[in-house]
Parts: C-alpha cells; structure tokens; sequence
C-alpha cells in the first residue's frame, strides 16, 4: 500500500514506483495517489485531488471526509495484508495509518519526511514507534532521527534529477505564444484547492497592477494535475489580466518566466533549481496561521529559503501579502542588477540537495524491505 496526499508527493510516489519497478518488475502498488501514479501502475482507491487541504482550520472543515478515507484504510490494511506500507509526505494522515499498520505487524517506509524539525517536533517519537525506516531528501534531516533514535537513510533530493527543461528561455516563450522580447512572469497558486481558492485572486490582482504599470507583460500559469481547469477559470474569467494557462509542462513553464510569484511548498524548489527569481505567498485562515506561528520553529516558511539557510526568496505571510506588496516584488525581480543577484543566490538551493539518483536509492531501500519470493 502506498499513500500520498497531495500533488507534489503524488509526484516523488509516482518516481518511487516506477524506480521500485525497475528493480523488481512484479511488485504491486494499491492506495492513494493521483494521475502520475495511476500512469506509473498504482492502483489509486481514493484520488489525493480530494484530500489535498492547507491550514489546520481547513482540516477540521473536511475532516469527516479525510477520517473516513483513513477509516477505509485501514480495513484494507487488515483485509489485504501487503507486505509494506509506503508513506510519503502528508504527516497527519499517515502517521495514524503507520500506527495501524504497527498494530497488525506491517512493516512501514516513510519517504519525504514530515517537517517535524520545523514544527510539531514531538512526532518525533510517533515516528520512532510506528514507521521502521525513514528515507529523507535532506542532509540536516539524517542527523536529526539520528538524534532520536529513529532508522534513517539520507537518499537525496529526487527533485535534482526531475527538475529541468531542454528549451532556452525564448524557446519556451514562443512555445508558449508569447513575445521572448518581453518580460514574463509565472503566477503559481499551488495545487490545493483551498491555496488555489486564497491566492489565485491575490495573484490576479497583482498582474492586473503589473499590467498597468508596465503594460508589456505577460503571465504564464502552470495547471496542476491535481486541480480542475473550471477551478481556474471561475477566477480568471473575473480578472483583466491577460494570462495563459498551461497544463503538464511545470518546467517549461518556468524556464520561460523572468521572476515568479509562488505559495510555498515544493514549487519554491523547483522554481529556485532552475534559477528563476521568485517571491513567496502564503495565506491560509487567521486562525491556522495564529495556531502555526506559535508552533513553527524556524525563521522560514519557504522550503528554498530553509534550505538555503537564509532567505533567497522573499516570503509575503498573511497580512504582507498584498496585490500591492507582490506587484513590487515582481517588479523589483524584473530590474537586471536584482535579478542577477537573485539568480546567484538560489544557486545555494542546488548545491545543498544532493547528487542524482535519489528517487532510485529510495526505491533500493523499498526493495530491501520487500520479502523475498
């Protein structure tokens, strides 16, 4: 069984697969996931469209739902016995599937950990109880199980063997429709509903500002997977601003964008690999938010920045996060002395994720905890 929750861990799965496959054609994989894992041979019994919520009063809204899909995974944890469970990412929900599948005797491999070094560090010792082995992306994470006695192997970010594009930045503009010679900015609501509900109208708006001010630019916005085009469109159909909308190329995408206006999460990553500027939104209710800073450990809530170790991107939290605020982020990105610098800075980014291959070690630990048959 393997679950992920959401689209950029429906990604890293989907990697999984596909490596663990490679090493051992008939293993099976059944669970919860989205499009890439169906294509990479996961039998998908819920779709991670449906469980993809941020904030923690959003979480309580849907929780009904979110218990029953667990409820129902656990039945077949006991009904259909696999020989592992394969977590990634998506902490809440998996660390109670973990402590089920603990309690029938299933083995569990956690990849992509939970950001219990940032927040919420007593799952630590949920961690170090209910999963068997845990496969992370970052150095620094090695070190910290290590520090409280859980199993860990530090593999490597997949991101640095995925992230990339063959086209130059005027051949992804044109293939793309758009004029090389002016500038091009990527607005990145993220692949949750409930981001894509808060910050798609802020993005809007500050194009439209953009629009106005400097009238020769233009706006790509990348579809997830996990994401519906009338969801789309029920915002851009309000808004002046003249956007192009593109599904399935990410990194084309961002190789044809000049400085990028991004919620937080993986995407300020892949967005800092392929040395593109980029300023960070994030919203979610008051409430989340009041109950999160109390809770957060680190200076950063922008993956880029925390793995830079100082802040390559500027981060607009709640409150800062203003059409006004981000139109003269962007539009500072756009100046060649700003925008140099911060295409130097990210560099930091790639040089602290690791050598390739890290989806394939990954899949090498999976194996190993596989029965021999």
């Amino acid at each position: 069984m393997i679950v992920a929750g959401e689209a950029s861990g429906e990604s890293r799965a989907a990697r999984l697969v596909e490596e663990a496959h490679l090493l051992r054609p008939d293993v099976e994989f059944f669970g919860i996931g989205g499009p890439r894992m169906r294509a990479a041979g996961v039998k998908t019994l819920v779709d991670c469209r449906d469980m993809a919520v941020l904030g923690l009063f959003e979480i309580l809204r849907h929780f009904r739902f979110i218990y029953g899909v667990l409820q129902r995974m656990r039945r077949l944890l006991a009904s259909e016995r696999p020989d592992l469970l394969v977590l990634v990412d998506y902490s809440g929900f998996n660390l109670k599937l973990a402590k089920s599948a603990r309690q029938l005797g299933i083995p569990v491999f956690y990849y992509i950990s939970p950001q219990v070094w940032a927040w919420r560090r007593k799952r630590v010792y949920t961690i170090k109880e209910y999963v068997d082995l845990m496969a992370v992306v970052f150095p620094f994470e090695e070190s910290f199980y290590r520090e409280y006695g859980v199993p860990v192997r530090y593999v490597g970010h997949p991101l640095v063997d995925e992230v990339g594009s063959d086209l130059t930045r005027d051949e992804a503009a044109r293939a793309f429709g758009l004029d090389p010679a002016r500038p091009i900015i990527g607005l990145f609501p993220g692949s949750r509903r409930s981001e894509l509900q808060r910050l798609l109208p802020l993005l809007l708006e500050a194009a439209t500002l953009l629009q106005s001010h400097i009238g020769k630019v233009q706006f790509l916005l990348p579809q997830s997977s996990s994401l519906d085009r009338h969801e789309l469109d029920v915002h851009l159909e309000s808004s002046s601003a003249n956007v192009t909308v593109v599904e399935d190329r990410f990194y084309d995408v961002i190789r044809a964008c000049d400085a990028v206006a991004t919620a937080s999460g993986t995407a300020t990553l892949e967005v800092a690999l392929m040395g593109v500027p980029l300023t960070v939104v994030y919203k979610v209710s008051p409430l989340s938010f009041a109950i999160m800073r109390r809770l957060i450990k680190l200076p950063h809530i922008a993956m880029c920045n925390i793995v830079a170790g100082r802040q390559v991107a500027r981060e607009l939290l709640q409150g800062e996060a203003t059409p006004q605020a981000l139109a003269a982020e962007l539009e500072q990105l756009l100046l060649p002395q700003i925008h140099t610098r911060s295409v130097e800075d990210l560099k930091e980014v790639r040089g602290k994720l690791g050598e390739p291959g890290g989806a394939r070690r990954a899949a090498e630990l999976l194996d190993g905890m596989l029965p021999i048959r």
